[in-house]
């Protein structure tokens, strides 16, 4: 018997390759961070001590908890707020709707702790509303705790909930609602027993989309949070706290989250996968005009919605050109915020466009070869690649930060504070949406053309760079601005990874606002947000579309 022998052309190479890549960039650090956890804080030893520590005590229970309350309450409210809002921008014609349609993005689009920050300056104990309030003899509740949490939180998340219903509308077809409406179905009755169904498993990816996005996320808590505990802000105090900090008990914590995170991913893909069919919609649903009383409420509750998702970013411009005197506003307007940025805060703008370009040139790379492998060489060892790509899709960033610290600060991979840990965690933090890009131009393009290059001689990796590369491209691109968007805006695990030399403008404006020099912070803010919106304009131009899904 002769063994079968493997053939080692360029895409057995590549497979090869990426699987190394990942083997030391992910797997490795997730299973250093998994085993960290089971080792005791003081001896090393192998032990369950942390996790008995974590469930004995109500002060980690009651984080862990309250991450629960306010991640559900936050999906609740944003499926409230974003399923009128797509009903009505899918059935009515809307005065403005595209202009609409680019402030719902941005708002999704932009951080959420420049959220948290700009309703500060609205809301907090020195706020512009706060105090304009109190001169009229009332007493503004607090922005600080759960309910400013829901409120920034659900204004930054429901577009997400609206870009996916609007999407799954679009597929309906009218003959179904017409069959619905002369059966005397219509109304009230009509959205909840033939609609509603129908965007159901669509509505229910989204919230998971918003229950990632909150449950992850550690700015908005670190900056409005006072007092209300949850567990990425947990997570890091226990990480790199001054009194008595321990990495092996922030990695028992970290492994809880990534379990509970993969746990809702995997329920979420059991049901869209038992519920889940597909529409063609020969003849799609066209808006019809809004008159009268209910034409002006429609109108009324989508420009409230849209006024209160912008305020943020307008509050960030507008604060920074107002006059500062040390840290405080003053009367009148000035540039010294932008001149004491580019004097002082210089290096985080460079940081951040010198890693974000190395980040989005590596994602381009690996995104492009791994769908390749996804879906042209279908195989379980593809399946596990493509698998494996994805997986940062469901681990907090914080976490992320805390895997990569805790797996490359100690020899032979010395990493921890250099440039390179923070570029490895952008790539694989923000892969997933140029991966799911590429995948989907992918299924789009003929093999044969391929194949036609490699019989007149090209071989495969010159037939992938001259031919598939290049039809991917539109595609591709389309995913890496988005994705390029995320990297710009990442905190969550920056934080954890930053040095002196390494800071991003993300953890400069965090660094600035717990120093409440807001001045320095809204002019850092406001260049990432125009950074945002040029690149949302640039996504747009190139996919020809206004659809930001994933």
């Amino acid at each position: 018997m002769s063994k079968k022998k493997i053939r080692w052309d360029f895409w057995n190479i590549i497979t090869l390759l990426i699987i190394v890549v990942f083997a030391i960039c992910l797997i490795y650090p997730l299973l250093n961070l998994f085993l960290s956890g089971f080792k005791d804080t003081e001896t090393q030893a192998w032990s369950l001590a942390n996790y008995a520590k974590f469930f004995s005590k109500k002060y980690y229970t009651s984080a862990l908890a309250n991450s629960f309350k306010l991640t559900i309450c936050v999906t609740v409210v944003a499926i409230i707020l974003g399923v009128p809002l797509a009903y009505f921008m899918s059935f009515y014609k809307i005065r403005g709707k595209g202009l609409l349609e680019i402030f719902f993005i941005i708002s999704m689009m932009s951080p959420n702790f420049i959220g948290a920050y700009s309703w500060i300056l609205l809301l907090g104990r020195s706020g512009t509303v706060t105090q304009f309030l109190k001169g009229i003899g009332i007493d503004m509740p607090s922005i600080y705790g759960f309910g400013g949490m829901l409120l920034v939180f659900s204004l930054k998340l429901y577009p997400f909930i609206y870009m996916y219903v609007s999407g799954a509308l679009k597929k309906i077809d009218v003959a179904l609602t017409e069959a619905a409406e002369s059966l005397g179905c219509g109304g009230i009755r009509k959205v909840f027993t033939l609609i509603m169904p129908l965007v159901t498993p669509t509505l229910v990816a989204a919230a998971l989309l918003v229950f990632m996005n909150c449950m992850a996320d550690f700015g908005t808590p670190a900056l409005i949070g006072e007092g209300y505990r949850v567990m990425p802000t947990l997570v890091y105090s226990e990480f790199v706290g001054e009194s008595g900090g321990s990495a092996n008990f922030a990695a028992c914590m970290a492994t809880i989250m990534v379990f509970v995170t993969a746990v809702v991913f995997l329920l979420q893909k059991w049901y869209v996968n038992t519920k889940s069919f597909t529409m063609s919609s020969m003849r799609p649903i066209v808006p019809k005009k809004a008159g009268g009383l209910q034409g002006f409420l429609i109108h009324l509750y989508i420009y409230l919605l849209a006024g209160l998702s912008i305020i943020p970013q307008c509050m960030v411009i507008y604060t920074s050109f107002k006059a500062t005197k040390m840290q405080v506003f003053v009367d009148g307007y000035s540039l010294e915020s932008y001149e004491k940025v580019f004097s002082t805060a210089i290096q985080s703008i460079k940081n951040t466009y010198l890693y974000c370009f190395f980040a989005i040139l590596i994602i381009i790379v690996v995104g492009m070869l791994v769908a390749y492998l996804a879906v042209r060489r279908k195989s379980w060892l593809t399946s596990l690649i493509d698998t494996i790509a994805m997986f940062p899709y469901i681990v907090p960033g914080s976490v992320l930060g805390i895997t990569l610290m805790i797996a490359f600060n100690k020899p032979p991979v010395l990493l921890a504070g250099t440039a390179v840990i923070m570029i490895i965690s952008l790539v694989i933090r923000r892969m997933a949406y140029t991966l799911r890009s590429s995948s989907a131009i992918l299924y789009q393009i003929s093999p044969s053309m391929e194949e036609a290059a490699i019989s007149l001689g090209d071989s495969p990796a010159s037939s992938f760079v001259k031919v598939t590369a290049k039809m991917m491209m539109p595609g591709v691109l389309s995913g890496a601005i988005l994705s390029w968007i995320t990297l710009i805006n990442e905190l969550s695990s920056s934080v954890m990874l930053y040095t002196a030399r390494t800071r991003t403008m993300s953890v400069a404006i965090y660094n600035e606002v717990i120093r409440a020099s807001y001045g320095t912070a809204a002019a850092l803010a406001t260049i990432l947000t125009l950074t945002t919106v040029v690149s949302l304009l640039i996504f747009f131009k190139v996919s020809g579309s206004k659809d930001v899904t994933m």
